[in-house]
């Protein structure tokens, strides 16, 4: 037996190992397409010429209306469906675009030479009056990772975390041991980097997605992962880049269910549709971030009536969320990969009525964890 532990143990940290070698070698081998990159640019300068370089486009949806014949919808999770070309030629906003990649990207050189990280606003903070604000850097962040086809976490830029977790599991980041198992009702901070986890144990049985922390908070009182063996998260709103890679890694990893709740409303249907298919913004990177297979397990506008909730309980949706409801209905994928979710949708819109997860504690302050979630997904009432 403990020669089966000592193998055990010792194969675990060759691995851990053969990871940290293999993220080294893929550091270095960006470092050195940067580095080639930036004495490009300065040569060309040098000699007097404007150095261009191309950007790819990516989508992953378009409105029904691009969609239509006779312009087939060209959307995908990993192929460019257009280019930009970034030049000093022209003294436009490419101009500055261009400007700001290359004082990014220098930035990002120096980060990995010596092996540090930073976060976004850092970088902003460096050359304020250039970049102006900090969605000027996230845009460029984004035109790095397209133009050496690499992640955020691959430039060391590391951002601010706001998920949670807690249930049935229990990993090791870095040299941390994070054992939500010892207190299953406990919340924990979702790693910044899903490179630094290993380790992963889990009894779950699935895993719940909620849309904002006074449900996650709710659920813990009433010690809902206690009573139900599963790992329950939230990204606090719209989820960030670590709470969806730590999502998709918990799927892939440990082969389980995932099951997402959230508002009744156009907003609360953004962010199921950002779990599943992605974000516009990130639309180079969705492949990687987005989890496929999530089930939408409500509220859905019939649990109004299903679940008897009382009327005052209701709100009219307002002009902001019609265009909302209307602008996102648009989006090809609900019509090639979800038809099922736009049904309900297209409910909400006619009905002109929204309601909140919370409504639902109407019946009783723990209704929610005694019966609308335990039944819904032992009934398969999700789709």
């Amino acid at each position: 037996m403990a020669g089966r532990e000592k193998r055990r143990s010792a194969a675990a940290l060759d691995g851990d190992e053969q990871r940290l070698r293999r993220r080294q070698e893929e550091a270095a081998l960006l470092l050195g397409r940067i580095r080639g990159l930036v004495r490009w640019v300065v040569e060309e300068v040098a000699a007097g010429r404007s150095p261009s370089i191309v950007l790819h486009r990516y989508r992953n949806y378009c409105s029904a209306a691009d969609a239509s014949p006779p312009s087939p919808c060209g959307c995908s999770y990993d192929a460019p469906v257009g280019t930009d070309v970034l030049t000093l030629l022209h003294k436009d906003c490419h101009t500055s675009r261009l400007n700001v990649l290359l004082r990014v990207l220098l930035v990002v050189q120096q980060l990995l030479q010596q092996n540090k990280h930073c976060s976004k606003r850092d970088i902003y903070y460096m050359y304020p009056s250039i970049f102006v604000e900090v969605a000027v850097v996230d845009r460029a962040i984004n035109d790095i990772c397209i133009l050496f086809k690499c992640s955020r976490h691959n430039l060391n830029v590391v951002p601010v975390v706001k998920g949670l977790v807690m249930g049935w599991i229990r990993f090791v980041e870095g040299e941390k041991k994070v054992y939500c198992i010892k207190n299953v009702n406990a919340a924990f901070s979702i790693p910044v980097s899903i490179e630094a986890i290993k380790d992963v144990v889990s009894v779950a049985h699935y895993i719940l997605v909620v849309e904002k922390e006074t449900v996650f908070q709710r659920l813990a009182n009433d010690k809902f992962c206690e009573r139900n063996r599963c790992i329950v998260i939230t990204g606090r709103g719209y989820p960030d880049i670590p709470t969806r890679r730590f999502l998709r890694y918990l799927v892939e990893q440990l082969h389980l269910p995932a099951y997402c709740l959230v508002d009744s409303d156009p907003y609360g249907f953004d962010i199921l549709a950002t779990y599943k298919f992605g974000s516009l913004q990130l639309a180079y990177d969705a492949n990687l971030l987005r989890v496929p297979d999530i089930r939408w397990l409500g509220v859905f506008t019939s649990d109004f009536e299903g679940f008897c909730l009382p009327d005052c309980c209701l709100l009219h949706l307002s002009p902001e969320d019609r265009r909302k409801a209307e602008s996102i209905l648009s989006r090809c994928y609900l019509h090639k990969e979800a038809p099922e979710w736009r049904l309900e949708l297209e409910a909400m819109l006619q009905k002109g009525v929204k309601f909140e997860i919370e409504a639902l504690s109407a019946s009783s302050i723990s209704f929610l964890s005694d019966k609308y979630i335990p039944q819904k997904i032992k009934q398969g009432r999700h789709i």
